[in-house]
């Protein structure tokens, strides 16, 4: 299980600052999703800690934070509530939109899966949404208050002890609780939906899963957690719930990709952009294709893809094959493959015999093109010649303008 997790800090809600990590594969993450804790939790409580690092070895990067007032957080927890905690959640996802991408997957565990569900139909970009162990409404956590609701009434707040820790606790959070209803949100999400419940948990009761299952629309899907505690304590269950969440959600991120791809293309323009994995990778897109740059590892770099300079030579390759293709078709030639093989270097103007460079370092690409078929000298001789005709290799040789500017 990779152990890939970077700390970041975004502003949440009302403005205090919230401790986050993101949990990243060892390649490109095929996806981003935003994870809820449970109802005075934190992100590194073990359920999230175990299904975020698990859809990580899966491809999928997965930012977990603490909600205000809650783990390495600012903020007053007693100054919280549902309505506050809904907020923290649009306010990761805007931070993964500016910084990252958008959260295509979206999971919570507890009372963040409820929050999960009130959050999502506001987060155009998710494509699937699930919830472990869920209420149904926020008002279920009220009965963890029992003992204390009439002090609360009465005094306005008062100190309760939840997991063996001492939170406090404020009128308005139970006014916002009953106040917070989610059938009309679920019923609207417009997502697809999937509930995980264990049948035996005692904190949530299985008939809350049955609730949230009803009120949605298909697609929806729901998967039993047989011999689960409510905070999935056992390694196996975290693992399991990793497993069928990646295998599910995926079918959703990639009928979003092909949605994608069928749309109009930018035709003309290469967008490249900084990704959140490594010193130098980046993200490449070319109309419909998609590409990942970096650097060797003995400079730095991840080697998750070709450095700039190789893709300098795959463009004179690529261009120099299939003129050559192009103009042994036309002449009716019996070429049958074509195969350069390129090689790039700064070296010293002295060393080069071609160059009109007599001093300092200068550019030396070698390539050595490789014809295949019943060719005879002349045909091949012309071949040659039409190499340094491709319009890649006459970009290189003529001047090239590139202009620059700043935009917002």
């Amino acid at each position: 299980m990779t152990d890939r997790s970077e700390k970041l800090t975004f502003s949440g809600a009302r403005g205090d600052t919230l401790a986050a990590r993101l949990d990243l594969p060892e390649s490109k993450p095929t996806a981003f999703a935003l994870f809820a804790h449970c109802f005075t939790c934190s992100k590194d409580i073990f359920a999230a800690r175990r299904i975020s690092r698990g859809l990580a070895d899966r491809g999928i990067a997965v930012l977990r934070f603490d909600f205000t007032g809650l783990g390495a957080s600012d903020g007053d927890f007693a100054n919280t509530n549902f309505s506050s905690n809904v907020g923290d959640l649009l306010a990761a996802a805007q931070h993964l939109r500016q910084h990252f991408e958008a959260p295509q997957i979206l999971v919570g565990h507890s009372l963040g899966g409820a929050a999960i569900l009130s959050a999502a139909p506001d987060i155009e970009e998710a494509r699937a949404v699930v919830t472990i162990g869920a209420p149904s409404e926020p008002a279920h956590v009220a009965h963890l208050l029992a003992d204390k609701n009439a002090e609360i009434e009465a005094r306005g707040e008062a100190e309760v002890v939840l997991a063996g820790r001492k939170f406090r606790i404020q009128k308005q959070f139970l006014e916002d609780i009953a106040e917070s209803k989610l059938r009309a949100r679920i019923a609207g999400i417009g997502k697809a939906l999937l509930v995980f419940h264990a049948p035996l948990d005692s904190v949530v009761g299985i008939d809350n899963a049955t609730k949230i299952f009803v009120a949605a629309k298909h697609p929806k899907s729901f998967v039993s957690l047989d011999g689960a505690d409510h905070l999935l304590s056992r390694h196996a269950d975290a693992d399991y719930v990793a497993d069928v969440l990646a295998a599910w959600a995926m079918r959703y991120v990639k009928q979003a990709e092909e949605e994608t791809a069928d749309a109009e293309p930018r035709h003309g323009a290469v967008i490249v952009a900084e990704t959140p994995r490594g010193k130098f990778t980046q993200s490449i897109i070319a109309g419909r294709h998609e590409l990942v740059a970096d650097e060797p590892k003995s400079v730095g770099g991840l080697d998750l893809g070709p450095s700039p300079y190789d893709f300098l030579l795959a463009a004179l390759g690529s261009c120099t094959s299939m003129t050559l293709r192009l103009y042994a078709d036309r002449k009716g030639w019996p070429l049958e493959k074509v195969t350069v093989e390129l090689r790039h270097a700064h070296v010293h103007a002295k060393h080069c015999e071609d160059c009109e460079s007599t001093h300092g370092k200068v550019d030396l690409i070698d390539r050595d093109v490789h014809i295949e078929g019943p060719l005879d000298d002349e045909q091949r001789s012309r071949l040659l010649e039409i190499a340094d005709k491709c319009p890649v290799h006459r970009s290189l040789h003529t001047e090239t303008v590139v202009r620059s500017s700043l935009v917002e």
